[in-house]
């Protein structure tokens, strides 16, 4: 009997022991990840303030038109006011079609990279990819049913961006 216990006793130091070791490697990935979370932070903030400064001048002055050049966010119309997706430019079109190609599955951000030229394997570069798929859901191309994953929305939820009546 008491061999039974010694040997479920050294089991479970060996398992706490494998716990305490996935929870340092756990540690060790939140520590990473909120310090990603931080610099992208700050970055945005620096983003906004340098358009509130390039914005300032152009407020200023009467002669200016008030319309900017778009930034890449604008690149990307709303699907109800574009006649199609040869609206998009080819970056966007190529990940419409990578979409629905993918079908039911969806489009990853991954594979989404991949289709952009990029490879996968820069987290960086994953990042760029997600954040145009979101770009595309935003503005009513793309459907994120599943977390991560991106696909056209199914036929009754688009409405007819090339009829005024909706397609009545």
């Amino acid at each position: 009997m008491r061999a039974v216990l010694e040997a479920r006793r050294k089991a479970a130091e060996v398992r706490v022991e494998a716990l305490e070791a996935e929870l340092e490697r756990v540690r060790a990935a939140l520590a990473d990840a909120e310090e990603a979370l931080s610099r992208r932070v700050i970055g945005l903030e620096q983003y906004l303030e340098a358009l509130a400064e390039a914005d300032a001048p152009a407020e200023g002055i009467g002669r200016v038109s008030q319309r900017k050049p778009v930034g890449p966010r604008r690149a990307v119309p709303h699907r109800q006011n574009a006649s199609g997706a040869d609206e998009l430019s080819p970056d966007y079109q190529a990940l419409m079609a990578a979409a629905i190609e993918a079908g039911g599955d969806g489009l990853g951000a991954r594979r989404a990279a991949v289709v952009l030229g990029w490879g996968s394997a820069s987290a960086s570069r994953v990042e760029g990819a997600r954040a145009r798929l979101k770009r595309l859901v935003e503005r009513g191309w793309l459907v994120e049913e599943k977390p991560g994953r991106f696909m056209p929305p199914a036929p009754e939820q688009v409405p007819d961006a090339g009829r005024p009546d909706g397609g009545s």
